[in-house]
Parts: structure tokens; sequence; C-alpha cells
């Protein structure tokens, strides 16, 4: 199945709820081991720019457009989606094109999350079609649209489980013109959060905190000036951890986790970063290794063991020979609100049945 249009989505899943057949909803297929039930459902037809306003900074487009597609062009009017989505492809060994309704599916989000928020953060509206084949629209392209209850948010990270994006829109923000990256070498993962402690308690603007291969990171961006300030000042700061200011630092292999592309387990971990250090380290007396993003808010672990015996928000990213459920088990209420909601929009359990339960694997 192959819809164009979303009055197409619509029919046919109007069509699987009353017959109560499942479907599996499919876009680059670049951020999912796919590990559902159902008949695929592709979107790729369903592609292509609404609308793009440069100067009003929004963006409408279908899901099933190339994110690359979507970047160039943001590129080419100095702007781009600021929540720096990565490209799972490396991690996963896929060699699709990653998809902009993918991307707020799993509502992707890279190193300037600490600063810029995630990508439902970044979402205006939606238009998408429920489990029952209902066509629903929630917001606009402007953030004063957005009353009542905030639909846009909980299809963000939903991974298609509560409907069928057919329209995004997204605000945009300006490139940075420049960026300089402090490098810290030789730090432990103690040391690297003190670092990162000390960086984003001041009103500097870091834009990524990362501990990767014994080298912990700090990013700044912004004009000349700006960013001249913020580093003399930040060196300063820092000046006991003996900072390097480096030109190129490795922001999109960060991003993108290639650090740990390859064979084995891979976990995706969210924490408190006053927790990062003491977890990192019983992480790796399991036989594996670890890298910090998010100035510790987020954990990557390779190797061997199960993280949720130390860290219950562990998501198992490339599952490899791993076993068990790839996202982590919810709080009875929370479990409450999630199965409800999805009983509401999907009363017939035809979404993507199994990919957030108990052998699913989600990015």
């Amino acid at each position: 199945m192959a819809p164009a249009t979303e009055t197409e989505v619509a029919a046919i899943l109007s069509e699987c709820h009353a017959r109560r057949r499942p479907v599996r909803i499919l876009g680059g297929g670049t951020r999912v081991e796919n590990r559902t039930l159902g008949e695929p459902l592709s979107l790729s037809r369903l592609s292509g720019v609404v609308t793009y306003s440069p100067g009003e900074m929004t963006l409408i487009a279908r899901p099933g457009t190339p994110l690359p597609q979507i970047l160039a062009m943001l590129a080419a009017e100095n702007q781009t989606l600021a929540f720096e989505p990565p490209d799972m492809r490396a991690i996963l060994g896929r060699s699709g094109t990653p998809t902009l309704g993918g991307m707020v599916a799993a509502n992707a989000g890279g190193p300037r999350r600490i600063l810029a928020g995630a990508c439902r953060d970044h979402l205006l509206g939606v238009r998408f079609v429920d489990g029952q084949g209902r066509i629903l629209k929630n917001g606009g392209r402007v953030m004063k649209n957005v009353t009542g209850l905030d639909l846009s948010k909980l299809l963000a990270g939903s991974h298609g489980t509560l409907g069928v994006l057919t329209e995004v829109a997204l605000k945009t923000l300006p490139l940075s013109p420049a960026r300089t990256t402090l490098a810290f070498p030789g730090v432990d993962d103690t040391t690297a959060l003190r670092i990162f402690t000390a960086a984003l308690s001041t009103p500097y603007d870091v834009s990524g905190a990362a501990h990767v291969g014994g080298t912990a990171y700090l990013r700044i961006e912004g004009l000349d000036g700006q960013r001249a300030y913020r580093r003399d000042r930040l060196l300063a700061l820092l000046a006991e951890y003996r900072p390097e200011v480096v030109d190129d630092a490795p922001w999109d292999a960060i991003r993108d986790v290639t650090h740990f592309v390859g064979g084995g387990p891979l976990w995706r971990i969210l924490c408190r970063p006053t927790d990062a250090p003491g977890l990192c380290a019983g992480l790796r007396a399991m036989g594996g290794d670890c890298s910090l993003d998010w100035g510790g808010g987020l954990i990557w672990y390779r190797g061997p063991g199960h993280p949720r015996a130390l860290a219950p928000h562990a998501t198992l990213i490339r599952r490899a020979d791993a076993v068990g459920p790839a996202f982590p088990p919810l709080p009875g209420a929370v479990a409450r609100i999630q199965d409800g909601l999805r009983r509401s929009f999907d009363p017939a359990g035809i979404l993507n049945p199994g990919l957030m339960a108990s052998d699913a694997t989600g990015a």
C-alpha cells in the first residue's frame, strides 16, 4: 500500500480498522529496526513541500519528503532545523533516505537539544489520519494557533502508533554563521560532567556538550564577536581543565553516534546529568563502552548486559543479539494514560502493533 494523498490514507485505514487488519507504517526505514506486524503502508508517495516561507520561518511539508531535500532547501535560504536531527543510517546499517515524517515520529534531536529542544518543540501543527480513518488537524502555521490539547506533541515520539502523519508544519531558524569548539582531552566522565555543569550554568549559549573517546567538547555558535567573547570567557572559567580551541570538532559524528558503528547492541539512555558518571562506571563494568551527550543527560552504551538494571530509561536502538523489549516499561499511571490514548486514536490496535511492546525496537 502506497497512498499518494491524505484521502487515500484515510480510506486505507478506515478499511483496515473495519477488518482489524494491522498495518506497518514505512518512511525511509532509517530510524527504526521495524519488527512490527502488519501489511506495509509506505508514505514514499506522500511527499513534497506544501509551502515554505523563509521570511516567516515556517515550513509545511508531507511526511514522505526526504529530509536531506528539506535541509538543502533551508540552507539555500540560510536557515535550518535548529534541533539538529541525527542521521541513524550508519549505526543501524541502513541505506534508505530519512524522511520528515520519520523525524517527527521519532521526535529526533541532536546535540543542540540542550539549547534548542527536540523536534516536538519546533512543531507548529500536524495533519494526520488516526486508526479509525479519521482525518484530524491540530495547530497551524504560528505558535499562537496551538490551543487546547496540543496533539502535535503527542504525535512527536509516538512512532506511528497514534496516527499516520500526512502534513507537518515546523518553524525554522537561521543557520549559525560559524562555530567554535573547546576540547578537553584526556578527561573522565566525572571531570567531563564538572566541565558541562560549569559551562551550562553560564549565559554563553553553549549549543553542544559531549564526551566521546576520553575528550569532552563544548560548542559555541554565533557571530564572530559573540563567539570570541563567549570563547574567551569559557577559556578563563575552565582554565584548570586545559581547554584547546579546535575548528574541526566531530559534531556531525557525535550527532550520528558514528563512534559506535559496528556490531553489538546499542542503547540510548536518558538520565539526570548528575547520575551519568556513576551509570557509566556501572555500564563499563558490564564490559561495554559509553559516550555522553546533552551535557550528560544522554548516555550511549554499546556492549553486553542489560542496562535497565542500572538505568530504567534505556531504549534498545540496535538489537544485535540482545533480547527483551526495546522500549523501557512505563510507570503504572503513565502506562494507563498511554493505553488510553492509543485506544482513543486506534481502538482496533492496527497501527504499528508491537512497536512499543515486548518485541519492539525503535530509535
